[in-house]
C-alpha cells in the first residue's frame, strides 16, 4: 500500500499586485479544498472520487473561473467546461459548451460512466445533462456582478481580457502598459493574463492517479471557443503513472499536448515527477505561451510548475504535509 497525495490549483499568471484581500482568499479556499481532500482519503475514498469532490467545491465557489463565476462570452453569457481522468484504464469524460449544470466536473465524469462517449460538448451535453437528472441553474446563477463589469471594461477595451479579476482602479495602469508591450494569441493582441481555471489532481493508496479541470474560459471570448481544459491530453491527463492538470493559455496549453508529455517523459525517459513537469513547462511551451501544471505521481510524489509570475496553488500528503502558496 502506497501513501496518497493531493493537489489543487486555481489559475497561473498573476497580477503581482494583486490584493492582500484577493489573496488570503484565495488561500482560505485552495486550504479548504485540500481539506476536503485529506478527509475523504481518510474516509476511504478512491482517487476518481476526490479530485470530483474537491472540483465541486472549486466550481460551487465564485472566486475562481469555473462553475459559478465563469468568465462570459462576447455575447454575456456562461459556456464552461470540464474533464476528468481515471488513470486507471486511461477512462476519461469531458464536456464544453455547458451553460445550465451547476457543476461540470460532475457532467464528465457522467459523460464517461453513463454514455457510449467520452466528450459531449453544447447541446448535447446540456441534453444528456437533463437525461442524467443533474442539478442545473439558470444561467444568471452563474454571472457574478464583478464578471458582468470585467465584460464591460473588455468590450469598451475590444480585447479579450485574461485578468479579468484586475480591480477597476488598476485598469489605466494596466491599458497604458498593455499599449506599450501588447501580449498576443495567435498573433491578436490579448490582454493581461490571469485565467484561475481550477483543477484537482490525486493518488490514492493503491498507487491509482486521477485528475480533473473545470474553467469558464476567456472574458469576452467568442461563442462557441473550446480551450484545453476539457481536451484530454492537454489540460488534463492521467495514466499508470502520474495525474496531470494544467492552467494558463489554452491555445498554448493545446499546442503543447502539456499534461500529456508529462507522462511521455516520464514513461519514454525515465524522468522523475519534478523533473518531467520542469521539462515540459520549459521544453514545450513555445512562442512566449504561458501555462502552469500540478501533478502527482503514482509513488505519491507531488509537483508543480509554471512559467509566469505566479499560480494559485496548494498541496497535501499522507505524511503530514500540507503548503498552499500563491508566488
Amino acid at each position: 500500500m502506497g501513501k496518497w497525495a493531493i493537489a489543487v490549483h486555481g489559475g497561473a499568471g498573476l497580477d503581482p499586485n494583486l490584493p492582500l484581500d484577493r489573496q488570503d482568499a484565495a488561500k482560505h479556499l485552495l486550504t479548504r479544498c485540500l481539506n476536503l481532500g485529506v478527509s475523504a482519503f481518510r474516509s476511504g475514498l478512491q482517487a476518481l472520487d476526490v479530485v470530483e469532490l474537491v472540483v465541486r467545491e472549486l466550481e460551487t465557489d465564485p472566486l475562481f473561473n469555473s462553475g459559478r463565476g465563469s468568465a462570459l462570452t462576447e455575447d454575456g453569457r456562461v459556456e464552461m467546461e470540464a474533464s476528468i481522468m481515471d488513470g486507471k484504464g486511461r477512462r476519461y469524460g469531458a464536456v464544453s459548451g455547458v451553460s445550465t449544470v451547476k457543476n461540470p466536473v460532475s457532467l464528465a465524469r457522467l459523460v464517461m460512466e453513463k454514455s457510449p462517449h467520452s466528450y459531449l460538448s453544447f447541446a448535447g451535453a446540456e441534453k444528456f445533462a437533463r437525461s442524467q437528472g443533474v442539478e442545473l441553474e439558470s444561467n444568471d446563477y452563474f454571472i457574478t456582478e464583478d464578471n458582468i463589469g470585467m465584460l464591460k471594461l473588455a468590450k469598451e477595451a475590444n480585447t479579450i481580457l485574461f485578468d479579468y479579476r484586475i480591480p477597476a482602479t488598476k485598469t489605466d495602469t494596466c491599458t497604458a502598459s498593455l499599449a506599450q508591450n501588447p501580449l498576443t494569441m495567435n498573433g491578436l493582441p490579448i490582454s493581461v493574463y490571469v485565467p484561475e481555471t481550477v483543477g484537482c489532481v490525486v493518488v490514492d493508496s493503491n498507487g491509482h492517479c486521477a485528475a480533473a479541470t473545470s474553467t469558464g474560459g476567456l472574458m469576452k471570448k467568442m461563442t462557441g471557443r473550446i480551450g484545453d481544459s476539457a481536451i484530454i491530453g492537454a489540460g488534463t491527463y492521467a495514466c499508470k503513472l502520474c495525474g496531470v492538470s494544467c492552467t494558463g493559455e489554452g491555445e498554448a496549453i493545446l499546442r503543447g499536448t502539456l499534461a500529456r508529455d508529462v507522462a511521455a517523459v516520464m514513461e519514454y525517459k525515465g524522468m522523475r515527477l519534478q523533473e518531467a513537469v520542469d521539462y515540459v513547462v520549459k521544453e514545450r511551451l513555445e512562442d512566449g505561451g504561458k501555462a502552469g501544471m500540478i501533478a502527482v505521481s503514482r509513488d505519491g510524489e507531488l509537483a508543480v510548475g509554471f512559467n509566469c509570475n505566479g499560480m494559485f496553488r496548494g498541496c497535501a500528503s499522507e505524511d503530514g504535509f500540507m503548503e498552499v502558496a500563491i508566488w
